[in-house]
């Protein structure tokens, strides 16, 4: 169960995530054990769930996923699924 998006954008072929690695925060709540939030990089865009255990650390994830996307174009869709 949580929030699931797609940011949707052309995904350069030769992308690398190593630097939003870097960005991303720990996406793992300590006290519950378990994923705040879960990502995949897609050939059109990220998917993106926020499972409704940490918002705060969830909404800063989804941010970088947008700031990413944005790197490579002026204009991204977001759709909630």
């Amino acid at each position: 169960m949580g929030l699931e998006y797609k940011i949707k954008f052309s995904v350069p072929g030769s992308y690398d995530p190593a630097a939003l690695l870097q960005k991303l925060p720990n996406a793992v709540n300590r006290e519950l054990m378990c994923d705040a939030y879960g990502y995949v990089v897609e050939p059109d865009g990220f998917y993106f769930i926020d499972h409704l255990v940490d918002r705060t650390i969830a909404a800063v994830a989804l941010q970088s996923l947008l700031d990413e996307a944005l790197r490579f174009t002026d204009s991204i869709e977001l759709t909630q699924l």
